[in-house]
């Protein structure tokens, strides 16, 4: 099992920044991705950023620019630094990860979910 707790989350105002931290723990050997969901009220989870551990980035177009998906080796640790914030970022952020030891086609383990609100 593999143990995910998102931090960082909060309010800001439009144009502002917020970083977001995923600690990784329990049985972290097998994780070689970890991406970054949100979801809105009333809307479906969407991707908005993944990582592997070669160093491979994708982002969502909507965060193309302004979203820098990072991670820590040394702290299983993953972390979305996000700039110029839109009101339309608002929602819980979850972080999750990929583990070959699970099922390496599929997002394995999910943390709880942090709020993220941006007032206009």
């Amino acid at each position: 099992q593999v143990q995910l707790v998102e931090n960082g989350g909060g309010l800001v105002q439009a144009g502002g920044s917020l970083r977001l931290s995923c600690v990784a723990s329990g049985r972290t050997v097998g994780i070689y991705a970890m991406g970054w969901f949100r979801q809105a009220p009333g809307k479906e989870r969407e991707f908005v950023a993944s990582i592997g551990w070669t160093g491979n980035t994708a982002y969502a177009d909507s965060v193309k620019g302004r979203f820098t998906i990072s991670r820590d080796g040394a702290k299983n640790t993953g972390y979305l630094q996000m700039n110029n914030l839109k009101p339309e970022d608002t929602a819980v952020y979850y972080c999750a990860v990929k583990s070959v030891v699970v099922n390496p086609n599929q997002w394995n383990y999910w943390g709880q979910g942090t709020q993220v609100t941006v007032s206009s």
